[in-house]
C-alpha cells in the first residue's frame, strides 16, 4: 500500500480573515476571560481585549501602517505581543516575528530582508539590552520607527481613539499574507516563511479542534510566540474556539509553569520535550497540584515514551497530542488524537492533519514509497506557506511544482496511515554503507536508567566514513557514564554497527530557540573534542 494519506474534511476549513473569526469569538463570549499575563497580574475579557486590539490597530494605522505594510516585533512573551499580532491581522498588516536571540547581525537581516517599517521592541530581556542592538542597527535598516513596550510612544500608540472600521478602507482577504517567520536554517541565512490568514487561522483551530478545545479550556503557553507553536497553536487555537490564553512567563521557567497551571486551573499546556523533562525533574515537581489538565500539545522533536507516561500519569493529560510541523507548513501536518493510545503517542507523530494530504517519497527519485519504507516527508494543502519573502528560488527548491513541500524529513508511515519521524535526511549516518537513523539509537539509550536526554550524530571517521556519537545527560545524582559503559550496556542488544563509539557527557545541548536541537553544531564539537578530520 502506498504512503499517501488524505486529511477528513469536516469541519470545513475556515474561510475567513483572523479580525473576523476574532470578532467573531468577541461577539460570542464578551465577559468571559481571553487573556491572562501572570507576571504583571493583567487579565482581559474578551470585550476589554477586543477594545485594547482596537486601540493598538488605529494607532498603527494613524502612524500610516496599512495593508502589506511589515510591522516587526521582537520581544519575550507578554500580553503586548499578543495584542500587536490580533492589532496588526485586523489591519492587514505583515507581522515579522524577530526572534528574542537575536544578537545585531541577525536582527538587521530580518528587518532588511522583510522590508520592516515600523518595528516593536521590548526594551531589554534577561542579559539582552534590545534599545542598544536597535540602536546599533539601525540606520542600516528600513526602519522608520521604533516603539518600544512601556515607553511614552507605546502609550500613545495604544492610546488611540476612532472607529478601526472608519479608518481601514481596504478589503482584507483571508488569502493576503499577514506573518513572515525566519526559520532558524541550521545553515546559511534564515528563509522567511511567508504565511496568510487562512494558513495559520485554520492550523490554529484544527490543532486545538483534535484536542476537543471550547471556550471552557485555559491553555498554559509557555512555548514563544514569535514561532508558531505560541501564535498559532497557542494564541489562534485559542482564540478560534475561545479558549483562555495564559502567559506563564516571558521565557520558560518550569517552576513557573507547573505554579501557573496549579493557581490558574489550566486545562491544557504546552511544550517540547525538553520543557516536560524540565518541569517532571524539578524537585518541586510533586508540589503542584496539576490535576486541572486533561490535554495539551508536545512537539518540537520527538518525544520519549517515559516522558509521555508522566504526561499522561504525573500530569493528569490523558488526552495529550504530539503534533508533527514546520514553519513553512503553518506548522502541523500530523497529529495523534485525543483517543489514541500510548504506543500510538509514543511511537508515532500521529496521522494526517484534516484537509491536508501526505506522503513519502524517495529522496533521489521523488516516488511515493511503500507504507513501512523510509522517505522524505511531503505534505500538501491549505497548510504549505505562501512562499518564502522574496526568495522565489528557495520557494521553488522547497514547493515543487505540484504543490508539494518537500521537509527534509525522514519518515515512514505505517500500514495504519501513522507516521514516525526517523531523522532529517542530513543527520543520516551513513557508516560503512549502513544507513542509521539516530532515532533509533536514541530511544534505545533513553531507557537506560541513569540517561536523562540523549542525542546521537555522526563524526568522521577514517575506516567507515562516520562512526557513532552520543551525547548524553546524565541523571542527578547517577553515576557518571563512560563509552565502555554505554558500549556494555548496547552489546547484544542493538547491531554492532549501531553502537555508539564515542560518548560525549555533557550538561545541555546545543540548540535553536524553537528548542531543536542543533546537531550541526554538536558534530563539529565532537570532531574537535575527539580530534576527528
Amino acid at each position: 500500500m502506498e504512503a499517501y494519506a488524505k486529511g477528513e474534511l469536516e469541519p470545513p476549513l475556515l474561510e475567513e480573515t483572523i479580525g473576523a473569526n476574532f470578532e467573531r469569538t468577541v461577539a460570542d463570549h464578551p465577559d468571559r476571560e481571553a487573556l491572562v499575563e501572570v507576571a504583571s497580574g493583567r487579565r482581559w475579557t474578551w470585550a476589554e481585549l477586543d477594545r485594547d486590539v482596537d486601540a493598538l490597530a488605529v494607532g498603527l494605522v494613524r502612524a500610516g501602517i496599512g495593508k502589506g505594510d511589515r510591522v516587526g516585533i521582537w520581544s519575550p512573551n507578554c500580553a503586548e505581543w499578543t495584542l500587536t499580532q490580533y492589532a496588526t491581522a485586523k489591519i492587514g498588516a505583515v507581522l515579522v516575528n524577530i526572534n528574542p536571540s537575536y544578537r545585531t547581525h541577525e536582527l538587521a537581516y530580518a528587518l532588511n530582508q522583510s522590508g520592516t517599517e515600523l518595528l516593536v521592541s521590548a526594551p531589554s530581556f534577561k542579559t539582552s539590552d534590545y534599545r542598544a542592538m536597535v540602536t546599533e542597527v539601525l540606520d542600516q535598516t528600513p526602519v522608520e520607527q521604533v516603539v518600544y513596550l512601556g515607553s511614552p510612544e507605546w502609550e500613545e500608540l495604544t492610546a488611540s481613539s476612532g472607529s478601526l472600521a472608519e479608518l481601514v478602507t481596504w478589503t482584507l482577504d483571508p488569502d493576503d499574507p499577514i506573518n513572515i517567520q525566519y526559520t532558524s536554517g541550521t545553515t546559511g541565512y534564515p528563509k522567511g516563511a511567508t504565511l496568510s490568514h487562512r494558513n495559520i487561522l485554520n492550523n490554529g483551530y484544527f490543532t486545538t479542534e483534535l484536542i476537543n478545545f471550547t471556550h471552557e479550556d485555559r491553555l498554559c503557553i509557555p512555548v514563544p510566540f514569535y514561532h508558531c507553536f505560541g501564535m498559532v497553536m497557542g494564541n489562534l487555537g485559542c482564540t478560534s474556539h475561545a479558549a483562555t490564553m495564559v502567559i506563564p512567563a516571558p521565557g520558560f521557567d518550569p517552576e513557573i509553569t507547573l505554579r501557573t497551571i496549579a493557581e490558574e486551573r489550566c486545562t491544557g499546556v504546552y511544550g517540547v520535550p525538553t520543557m516536560f523533562i524540565a518541569m517532571q525533574n524539578h524537585p518541586t515537581f510533586a508540589e503542584h497540584d496539576l490535576s486541572s489538565l486533561r490535554t495539551g500539545i508536545m512537539a518540537g522533536s520527538i518525544c520519549p515514551v517515559e516522558v509521555m507516561k508522566r504526561c499522561v500519569t504525573d500530569m493528569h493529560m490523558a488526552e495529550v497530542s504530539i503534533a508533527y510541523g514546520m514553519t513553512e507548513t503553518s506548522p502541523v501536518s500530523c497529529q495523534t488524537r485525543a483517543d489514541d493510545d500510548l504506543e500510538r503517542r509514543t511511537a508515532t507523530i500521529g496521522r494526517v492533519h484534516p484537509h491536508v494530504e501526505i506522503k513519502i517519497v524517495d529522496p533521489v527519485t521523488g516516488e511515493t514509497v511503500e507504507r513501512g519504507q523510509p522517505g522524505e516527508f511531503c505534505t500538501r494543502g491549505y497548510s504549505v506557506m505562501l512562499g518564502y519573502w522574496d526568495e522565489q528560488e528557495k520557494t521553488a527548491e522547497a514547493i515543487d511544482a505540484d504543490g508539494w513541500m518537500h521537509t527534509g524529513d525522514l519518515a515512514e508511515m505505517r500500514e495504519d496511515g501513522y507516521c514516525n519521524i526517523v531523522g532529517r535526511i542530513k543527520d543520516m549516518v551513513i557508516r560503512g554503507g549502513e544507513n542509521i537513523y539516530p532515532r533509533e539509537i536514541e530511544e534505545f539509550l533513553y531507557q537506560h536508567p541513569d540517561v536523562e536526554d540523549v542525542q546521537v550524530i555522526g563524526v568522521p571517521d577514517e575506516k567507515y566514513g562516520e562512526e557513532l556519537c552520543a551525547w548524553i545527560k546524565v541523571r542527578a545524582g547517577a553515576d557518571p557514564l563512560d563509552a565502555d559503559a554505554v558500549r556494555a550496556y548496547a552489546t547484544g542488544r542493538l547491531a554492532h554497527y549501531k553502537i555508539p563509539r564515542y560518548v560525549m557527557v555533557v550538561d545541555e545541548f546545543p540548540m535553536t530557540v524553537t528548542g531543536k536541537i542543533r546537531k550541526v553544531q554538536m558534530r563539529e564539537e565532537s570532531a574537535r573534542a575527539l580530534g576527528l578530520g
